[in-house]
């Protein structure tokens, strides 16, 4: 493959992109479809029912025109239950966790703004606070990667590593701690607080709070009857949880993009010529890695540099 142009390995890349949707839809397809079918019919159901037992006091047409209005209050998050922690959509927590959804593209779809000026505002917020979000990543990336690479520097060279293993076992390290602190701790504490959730449910929510994917299906106390107060303490973790969570799951991403096989990945792509030594032996982005300081195989442990 090494012989092709780049017009054809970009077309390989996007033809093995377009058959892994095509997959993934058939394979949602088949799994979700008939669940879906299922529900349907229940909802139908029992419609039917409710129309046969009350019918005759309902004007026709009125029950359509009322479960309408319901929905479409629904979708932009405004409910017609009684829940005493919902009773407030636009209160501050709730309003905090909206606009940090909006400022991590998370989008849960919880509540939408329903006036023309919010539509109007979320557009040059988000056109506005987005690049400053990106700004203030790119400055704490910075920050944190030397020094999340000092325990893996001092391990590389204690244990005499070459660059290309330290800088594999930083993004495996940085992998797990992000995945245990971020994924399965979060996971766990919401499915003990929350009894209707199931642990899968649970993993599924944080994935898709810090894949930025934020389907909204879920959402840790939406639609219980909780106290106001702790239910405003619950969006208010949810906030730091998004913000430290991905910033978390961004630095994790940043160290498996300088791994060697991923550089040398992107360079088969990206260029047309043969790959230099430099990608296929693994050379990494030192500044990057923080592993500059390593010394060849005669390195001795006191050498380590310090934190």
């Amino acid at each position: 493959m090494g012989g092709l142009r780049p017009w054809a390995r970009y077309g390989l890349l996007i033809v093995a992109h377009l058959l892994a949707l095509g997959l993934g839809a058939v394979v949602l397809q088949a799994l979700e479809g008939p669940p879906a079918l299922q529900l349907q019919a229940k909802l139908r159901a029992e419609l039917a029912t409710f129309q046969a037992e009350y019918g005759a006091c309902l004007p026709t047409g009125a029950l359509e025109e009322l479960l309408g209005t319901a929905l479409a209050a629904q979708a932009h998050g405004v409910s017609s239950l009684r829940n005493g922690s919902e009773t407030g959509n636009w209160d501050l927590p709730s309003a905090l966790l909206f606009t940090a959804s909006l400022l991590t593209t998370t989008g849960y779809g919880h509540m939408a703004p329903l006036s023309a000026g919010g539509k109007a505002f979320c557009v040059v917020y988000v056109a506005l606070g987005l690049p400053a979000s990106l700004a203030l990543v790119a400055i704490l990336r910075q920050c944190l990667l030397p020094l999340l690479s000092c325990p893996v520097t001092w391990v590389a060279v204690r244990w005499q590593l070459a660059p290309a293993r330290a800088a594999l076992l930083q993004a495996v390290g940085l992998g797990l701690l992000v995945a245990g602190t971020f994924m399965l701790l979060p996971a766990l504490l919401l499915w003990g607080l929350q009894s209707n959730c199931s642990l899968l449910e649970a993993i599924y929510f944080c994935f898709g709070s810090l894949s930025t994917i934020g389907l909204g299906d879920l959402l840790p106390g939406h639609g219980r009857d909780l106290n106001p107060v702790l239910y405003h303490l619950g969006e208010i973790a949810l906030l730091g949880y998004l913000l430290l969570g991905l910033l978390a799951m961004l630095l994790a991403v940043e160290t498996f993009s300088e791994l060697p096989q991923v550089r040398a990945l992107v360079k088969f792509f990206g260029s047309s010529g043969p790959l230099t030594a430099e990608d296929q032996g693994g050379m990494l982005g030192q500044d990057e890695l923080a592993l500059n300081t390593l010394t060849p195989s005669t390195a001795a442990p006191e050498q380590a540099p310090a934190c």
